[in-house]
């Protein structure tokens, strides 16, 4: 059984939760996924998901309810995280912004909102390392990745600008890929040797 917490203090919760359970049926395992709004959950959890949605709400509310720390032991611990979109802006190096008080578990800088307004949103076929088919990116309000630490893999690009990466246990995406059927990419983040053996 893999115990798999979304963080939910804002974003895209659901979507995320019916993803991974669905990725973990597909790699032969159970996943009860934890939604979590306070401090106390995430070391009881293998792998963890930081969502999209606003990313300065975010990341003052997991100050506020004490969750920023014990998301970094995660991290620190080698267990497994996907952040996509704003969750990436939230675990980043540097947000350059002020109102947002980075996690600093993934060594890159992002542009809040690079590739544009909501209107203009967009899919992309994505070539993603680890994926034998193109991934159905779907970009909304996405942030773009301009810094990548010497450590930090490129997983995917779109028009030579970085959107995928993987910093140790933690992936991070500028799309959303709990918006597509597809779940290749929550099995690539979470469902691999290092999460089967935590959870034996």
């Amino acid at each position: 059984m893999i115990h798999a917490g979304v963080i939910a203090v804002q974003g895209d919760v659901s979507e995320h939760a019916r993803a991974i359970e669905r990725a973990a049926a597909a790699h032969g395992e159970e996943a009860t996924v934890h939604e979590i709004r306070h401090a106390g959950v995430v070391p009881d959890c293998d792998v963890l998901l930081l969502p999209g949605g606003e990313s300065t709400t975010i990341s003052r509310l997991l100050q506020q309810e004490g969750i920023t720390s014990e998301v970094q032991d995660h991290v620190a611990a080698g267990k497994p995280v996907l952040a996509t979109c704003a969750g990436l802006i939230v675990a980043a190096r540097d947000a350059k912004d002020d109102r947002v008080e980075t996690l600093d578990v993934v060594d890159v800088t992002v542009d809040r909102n690079a590739f544009g307004r909501q209107v203009d949103s967009f899919e992309a076929p994505l070539d993603v390392d680890g994926l034998d088919d193109p991934f159905p990116a779907v970009f909304i309000r996405a942030p773009l990745i301009d810094d990548v630490g010497d450590d930090v893999d490129v997983v995917a690009e779109w028009e030579g600008r970085p959107v995928a990466v993987r910093d140790g246990p933690v992936v991070g995406t500028s799309f959303h890929p709990e918006l597509t059927d597809d779940v290749r990419l929550h099995r690539l983040a979470f469902f691999a040797d290092l999460v089967t053996e935590a959870a034996d």
